[in-house]
């Protein structure tokens, strides 16, 4: 029998008009201090789009994608979707699952990789959720899948995708003959969280070395299915936050000036941090990274996000099989590339830990 009554896509969520983007900023950053000042800057990013972030109908997108193939593997399970900062949010769409009688739910993040902000950032919402509706004497379990980075479906869907784009530059070539240097990026965060990503078990560090272990095996593939030597890089967007407090670097627009001034001419770019086209990819990189390339006579491609390929959502409802599997006491099959056996489904004590105020987490061992 399978064990849960319903999944539910996790994700940030995002504004769908101009009143609503200032109101999110600030439960975005609640209890951290932000001034308006600032969050008014970062509200321009949204606003260049008509105050509407594409992150939401990418989500309803990917939610229709997999209840498609949940029913193609025979799974009638409904897919809901629960947003930590705008609606519908987690704690309003498992109560509505209660109502419809599904008790018993396993979720799906949009987030891949662990870190705070990735991955106990969205349990410590699934334990608030829970807890809501425990105020109101309606009782829900929650189980998620296990951070996805090194999962075939989504690991090989940005090689296939990188590949691809790389292709096309070669067919195009360059002037001087030149390989396409491949530049592969993700969502920076404050070094102090990358420092303590991670089991608890002192090594830290572990956002970074999944981001660094993926994107030395798709360059290796591809260049291998390419027949070329692919010179890579990982760097960082969307740096937030104090100026005082170190983040994660190279900047990509920062690293392309660096590129440009080694004679680099042509530039793939992955964004490998990302599921989908949501802002950071829309502005960051579509809108200033490819401002910063034409600035320094770069040819930039950008390679698509994995959103709704056919690979990456048969990728997600492996996840969840795998996690039923789990659920229902078996040993159940744990694929991954590249890099070591995949971690646990249930985080160990002190995994990925808040650093700003202690918070109960669901689906953990603490």
């Amino acid at each position: 029998m399978f064990p849960y009554q319903a999944v539910v896509l996790t994700s940030f969520g995002g504004p769908e008009a101009p009143e609503e983007v200032m109101p999110f900023l600030r439960r975005v950053t609640a209890g951290r201090g932000v001034p308006d000042e600032r969050l008014e800057e970062v509200a321009q990013h949204y606003l260049h789009f008509g105050g509407r972030s594409p992150i939401n109908e990418q989500n309803r997108a990917l939610v229709a994608a997999l209840g498609e193939e949940l029913a193609r593997r025979g799974l009638a399970l409904p897919v809901l979707l629960g947003n930590r900062n705008s609606e519908p949010y987690l704690a309003d769409t498992l109560r509505h699952a209660h109502d419809e009688g599904m008790t018993r739910i396993l979720a799906v993040t949009t987030s891949a990789y662990s870190s705070y902000s990735s991955c106990r950032q969205y349990r410590e919402d699934i334990a608030g959720a829970i807890a809501a509706l425990a105020e109101d004497g309606l009782q829900v379990a929650v189980d998620k899948v296990r951070p996805y980075w090194n999962h075939p479906g989504f690991a090989r869907t940005n090689s296939r995708l990188v590949t691809e784009a790389v292709r096309g530059l070669l067919g195009r070539g360059a002037e001087d003959g030149a390989t396409p240097y491949l530049v592969l990026v993700t969502h920076s965060v404050p070094r102090a969280m990358d420092d303590t990503s991670g089991p608890g078990d002192g090594e830290g560090n572990l956002y970074s070395r999944q981001h660094e272990e993926l994107a030395a095996a798709i360059a290796a593939e591809a260049g291998a299915t390419l027949g070329v030597e692919l010179e890579h890089d990982l760097v960082y967007c969307s740096r937030s936050g104090s100026p005082a407090t170190p983040w994660l670097e190279p900047d990509v627009n920062d690293h392309l000036r660096e590129l440009a001034g080694r004679g680099v001419r042509q530039v793939v770019l992955a964004p490998i941090g990302f599921v989908s086209d949501h802002m950071e990819v829309v502005f960051d990189l579509d809108t200033e990274a490819v401002e910063t390339a034409t600035e320094l006579g770069l040819e930039l491609v950008r390679v698509p996000t994995v959103g709704t390929d056919p690979e990456f959502v048969a990728g997600l409802v492996d996840l969840v099989i795998e996690r039923a599997a789990e659920a229902r006491g078996e040993e159940p099959r744990r694929p991954a590339w590249p890099g070591d056996a995949p971690r646990p489904s249930v985080c160990a004590p002190g995994c990925c830990p808040n650093l700003r105020v202690a918070k109960p987490a669901a689906c953990g061992m603490d």
